[in-house]
């Protein structure tokens, strides 16, 4: 896995939903600076916020892992 594909990914598909950091953290009870570390290809989501992410930004799981769909 790519840390800095995956960031981008979960930072586009965050904004087409007009979500700000905050917002998205929220809603899965983490912090807005989790999130910045994630855009940033800092770290990676816990696994155990995988499908609330995917379901959130209404991505498959596959995608979220490459950082994109696999036939672009």
């Amino acid at each position: 896995m790519d840390a800095k594909k995956t960031g981008r990914y979960i930072s586009d598909n965050r904004k087409k939903h007009g979500l700000s950091q905050k917002e998205l953290a929220d809603k899965l009870n983490i912090t807005d600076k989790a999130i910045s570390k994630w855009e940033r290809g800092l770290s990676f989501p816990d696994i155990s916020l995988l499908i609330p992410l995917s379901e959130i930004l209404e991505i498959t799981l596959y995608d979220l892992l490459t950082g994109g769909n696999k036939d672009e």
